[in-house]
């Protein structure tokens, strides 16, 4: 009876330990050495984006951009006068438009950055030689919930953001996390879809949603041992279930 005792130690023991594959990254990261990037990624622009769009020249004169430049920070037709001036810009109309100074109306939803880059290069260029434009998200944002060590809502400031990266700006997956099964919550075009990303596993490079989309809702549920050990003290059921097994374990040993 004694060695069946110590065997059910053992197992409890065990039972309530993590593997290696359910902690460690990126298991066999060898098979990555030489693979090329095949995620050349870009968010695409969606309305309700807010869009930073400097304009300048390579000619030493900078006055001849100024008509292309909004007026104040926050003014714009679409950024309100009473906004953070961090996230003032150029805000997409529902119709994926925005108002663009001299040019008008600037269709830019379906676009990535680039592309309205160049698509506003074209346009000034009937009016400046050689423009230069720089266009930024301003609103980009990835929200990260769950079993991390700083859950919230995340600002990301280039505009492009990996999963490993977004773990890192959240403190990284705690202890309890399920590193095997996070979900993502994404929308396009009004229309919601579900993915998951296995960090535990190399492919997740390979992953459409390897790269967070702004407002994408990051999701990263508890492991089985969290959710076990926090039913199972936190309910009176488990406290009884518990003082019985000590009392039984207990009367076993003396009667030895």
């Amino acid at each position: 009876m004694k060695r069946i005792f110590a065997l059910l130690l053992c197992s409890l023991f065990f039972i309530s330990c993590a593997t290696k594959d359910e902690i460690v990254y990126f298991d066999n990261v060898q098979s990555l050495e030489g693979q090329q990037n095949l995620l050349e990624y870009e968010p695409i622009i969606e309305p309700n984006d807010v869009l930073r769009i400097n304009v300048s020249s390579s000619s030493i004169n900078e006055e001849i951009v100024a008509p292309f430049q909004m007026r104040t920070q926050g003014q714009q037709g679409g950024g309100g006068g009473n906004q953070d001036s961090s996230l003032s810009g150029y805000m997409v109309s529902p119709q994926g438009n925005i108002q663009f100074p001299v040019l008008g109306k600037i269709q830019v939803a379906g676009l990535t950055r680039t592309e309205i880059q160049e698509k506003l290069i074209k346009e000034i260029e009937s009016y400046v030689k050689d423009p230069i434009v720089d266009v930024r998200i301003v609103n980009f944002s990835v929200t990260v919930l769950g079993e991390v060590n700083s859950p919230g809502r995340i600002q990301i400031t280039d505009g492009r953001v990996s999963m490993p990266e977004l773990m890192a700006m959240a403190g990284d997956i705690s202890y309890d996390g399920k590193r095997e099964n996070i979900t993502i919550i994404r929308e396009q075009n009004g229309v919601k879809s579900i993915g998951t990303i296995d960090m535990t596993e190399t492919n997740l490079f390979s992953s459409p949603y390897f790269y967070l989309k702004q407002n994408d809702i990051v999701y990263v549920e508890p492991s089985y041992r969290a959710v076990k050990s926090a039913g199972f003290f936190t309910s009176y059921q488990g406290i009884i279930s518990l003082g019985t097994t000590i009392i039984s374990i207990y009367l076993l040993i003396n009667n030895l």
